[in-house]
């Protein structure tokens, strides 16, 4: 393992009395912890900002101090203040077979957890699927969105801005393409309440999760409503886009990568890896991802789909926060002659394979493990091959869970795998 005292020779070169008037300046205030970078090599700034908090909170930060990855690349483009890493442990599960339009073969998926059972339920599904014959994974949509909100004076004229927004969408459109060589502007939708006004941008982000391509471009767009309009901009973002929270919106008309998976089980594999039937599975699924989930008020009908989701993307450098958007998946199971045909449909998955945490080693690692690390060719193609990864390792999440619960035995492969209790 390595860490920042001998990470690229972090050692070498360091003046100990600069340092230590830098502690001193931290404590007094005449310096920030954000302007550390600007005195010194990322690597150090790290290492002097971590000892300034161990002294602040009388703390010992050796194990967030060993890390491998890029300081350089972390502390400039990934995180302000970096003071270390946490580490979070990294299963594996699989062989997963897929059958995509871009996810095409045998895949062992990364899962990032701290939560015991969860990678061995996402295995046990993984080998039930690949049993029986394969997961089929579709993208039915593809777009990221950011929805400006502007203020109108009446609302009169929070129509005529509405009208004249979708009236110049091509217009709109080639603003917004001066803004990147990547990304480019496919659509727009206006909502109207009262005096507020919400333009819905979506974009093609080829192989980027894109919220910053799509931000600065809306930023144009934007300027150019109000200066046509007369419209106030209120916010670049009015939340009808929406970012990072579940959202009924999202589930109607996707955003990010909008992905469907389904696998047909016979009856003798429901008995033998799931040990229970498929009418069983079915009444689960019935009252609990249904009817439960609509008595409770959830946006989500599913049984844990954002633990795979979040799992994914935290070991493959996804935005965390997006993981939410796991929760809005729908899991339905339907009877057959020699079983079921379970599917989930998940209408928002912000995804993507440059930018961000993608860079990251770690991170990167495990998307080399997929297959689908940087840029695909055709632009565009990594990204959705990760979401049908994602979209076919849900769908074992869900099959495993639901027939943990068909068969009682979800309580005792907690007390196994999340206590290490064995019988």
């Amino acid at each position: 393992m390595a860490g920042d005292d001998g990470h690229h020779d972090a050692k070498k070169g360091r003046d100990q009395g600069e340092e230590a008037e830098i502690l001193a300046k931290l404590r007094d205030g005449s310096i920030k912890i954000y302007e550390l970078e600007k005195q010194l090599r990322p690597v150090d700034a790290v290492r002097v900002r971590r000892e300034f908090i161990e002294q602040e909170t009388s703390t010992t930060l050796e194990n967030i101090g060993i890390f491998s990855i890029d300081v350089d690349r972390a502390a400039t483009r990934n995180c302000e203040n970096m003071i270390g890493t946490v580490q979070v442990p990294v299963g594996v599960a699989g062989p997963l077979s897929i059958n995509g339009e871009y996810a095409k073969g045998s895949f062992w998926l990364p899962l990032a957890t701290t939560e015991g059972a969860l990678v061995a339920s996402v295995n046990r599904g993984a080998g039930a699927i690949t049993r029986a014959g394969g997961v089929q994974v579709r993208i039915l949509h593809d777009g990221m969105t950011r929805a400006p909100v502007f203020a109108a004076q009446s609302i009169v004229h929070a129509k005529e801005i509405a009208d004249w927004a979708e009236a110049h969408t091509n217009d709109l459109a080639a603003i917004a393409q001066t803004t990147t060589t990547h990304g480019k502007m496919t659509g727009l939708m206006s909502f109207i309440a009262g005096t507020s006004v919400f333009i819905r941008l979506e974009f093609d982000t080829k192989d980027a999760m894109g919220m910053n391509m799509v931000t600065i471009a809306s930023a144009k767009v934007a300027d150019e409503i109000v200066k046509a309009t007369g419209a106030r901009l209120i916010a670049l973002s009015g939340n009808m886009c929406s970012d990072k929270k579940p959202a009924a919106i999202n589930g109607i008309l996707g955003r990010g990568r909008s992905v469907i998976a389904g696998i047909a089980l016979s009856h003798d594999l429901i008995e033998k890896i799931l040990k229970t039937d498929a009418q069983t599975m079915i009444e689960v699924n019935y009252r609990k991802n249904l009817v439960g989930s609509a008595r409770a008020g959830a946006m989500g009908f599913n049984a844990h789909a954002a633990n795979i989701v979040a799992a994914l993307f935290i070991a493959c450098g996804q935005d965390a926060a997006h993981a939410i958007d796991g929760s809005t998946c729908m899991t339905t199971i339907d009877a057959t002659e020699s079983g079921v045909y379970v599917a989930v449909t998940l209408p928002s998955l912000p995804v993507g394979t440059v930018g961000g945490g993608t860079g990251v080693d770690t991170q990167n690692e495990c998307l080399k493990i997929l297959g689908v690390a940087g840029g695909g060719t055709p632009p565009g193609t990594n990204a959705k091959k990760l979401a049908e990864i994602i979209g076919a390792g849900v769908l074992a999440g869900e099959l495993s869970l639901i027939g943990a619960l068909a068969a009682q035995h979800l309580a005792r492969a907690h007390q196994e795998l999340g206590r290490g209790v064995k019988k």
